[in-house]
């Protein structure tokens, strides 16, 4: 749905609301035919706004899937995934644990988040960056060597129009500045100094 037609079916929504208010038993004929006309014009609309065909399930996950009449989402994918999660449980292929005894401590059960050993190591990177005016952005591809990105900064500053300043800065889990090449000086973005 495109800005024009938002604002136009939002108009139309908001007129048929105020004619909701209006209405009451002795409303006149010439009045209700009026109200028909602006339904109908928000029903047209709304028609012209709607692009996707329309939910055949009530899955929020899969809303034009394959459709199940006896599930309570009518959706065959998910009941099909939760008919198959019951049939494991009948047939035991998630055991419920034992109930411990008094005087033994309770099994502690795996972390969703995971143990030390099962995370992957931090990943180093050394990101070029250049003084705009304003902040420090981003000129280059992170680069995962450090001499590399030196290498290019140096390359940078070759070229036949250079940034005010550069930078290079270490990435892992933190951020550390290692090194500033040239002075990052503040500069306004409007000419003549805004006066």
């Amino acid at each position: 749905m495109n800005h024009a037609q938002l604002t136009a079916l939002g108009r139309a929504l908001r007129v048929l609301g105020e004619h909701g208010e209006e209405l009451t038993a002795d409303t006149p004929d010439a009045k209700l035919h009026e109200y028909k006309a602006d339904l109908k014009r928000a029903l047209d609309l709304l028609d012209e706004s709607v692009s996707g065909a329309k939910p055949t399930t009530r899955c929020a996950e899969h809303p034009n899937g394959p459709v199940d009449e006896g599930a309570v989402d009518r959706c065959l994918l998910c009941e099909t995934r939760r008919r198959t999660a019951r049939r494991s449980e009948v047939n035991g292929a998630f055991p419920q644990g034992r109930h411990a005894a008094p005087d033994e401590a309770p099994e502690r059960t795996k972390s969703r988040y995971g143990v030390r050993g099962d995370r992957p190591q931090a990943q180093q990177r050394w990101l070029p960056e250049v003084w705009n005016g304003q902040e420090w952005q981003l000129c280059g591809t992170p680069r995962r060597d450090r001499h590399e990105a030196e290498r290019y900064l140096a390359a940078e500053r070759r070229t036949p129009r250079p940034g005010m300043a550069y930078r290079l800065v270490h990435e892992f889990t933190d951020y550390e500045v290692l090194r500033i090449w040239g002075t990052p000086v503040k500069t306004d973005i409007e000419p003549m100094g805004n006066i």
